[in-house]
Parts: C-alpha cells; structure tokens; sequence
C-alpha cells in the first residue's frame, strides 16, 4: 500500500484539517471552528495558523486572498494525501469500532 509522502498520520490535527478542506473552502477561522466544534474545544490562532503554514509548505494547501482574508483550499497533491491518509487510518483503526 503507499504511503502518504508529507504527513505520514504525524499529525491528527494536519489530517482533519485536510479532511475539512476537502469539502470547501475556509479561512482560518472557520477552519478552527469546524474543528473545535467537532472536538468540543476551541482551537486558536495559535494552533491552526502554524498546521496551515505547514500544510501550504508541503504544497498540500493554497489559499486566495481577499482583501485581509485568506481562504484555503486543498492542491491535487493535497487531495491526493488526503486519499492516502483515508486509506491508512480505515486500516489502522478497523478494528477498534
């Protein structure tokens, strides 16, 4: 099986953020809150800001600007890592549900 190139599951927080880019477009804000939403908590700037400068880095996530805003999105590489990840995770956590 391949294995992902950048995250290697390193990084539950890295994998969800990919996962939620997936399905659209977001700036860091509502990134952070459709995250901490689902892990009942409340992610700060702190946390995402350095998970997306990471992710943009490895060329996984883009971003446009608009005006003071960015909103990010998934590359064909990111989306490709995410299947990866897909891939792994349902392997390695089969047999726990």
């Amino acid at each position: 099986m391949e294995q992902p190139k950048h995250l290697k599951l390193k990084g539950f927080l890295a994998f969800k953020m990919l996962h939620e880019l997936n399905k659209k477009r977001l700036c860091g804000d509502e990134l952070a809150e459709a995250i901490g939403t689902k892990f009942g908590t409340k992610l700060t700037p702190g946390t995402i800001y350095p998970a997306l400068k990471f992710l943009r880095k490895k060329r996984l996530v883009s971003y446009k600007k608009f005006g003071r805003k960015k909103t990010y999105s998934l590359t064909d590489e990111g989306k490709a890592e995410l299947k990866l990840l897909k891939r792994c995770f349902r392997k390695i956590f089969s047999g726990f549900f």
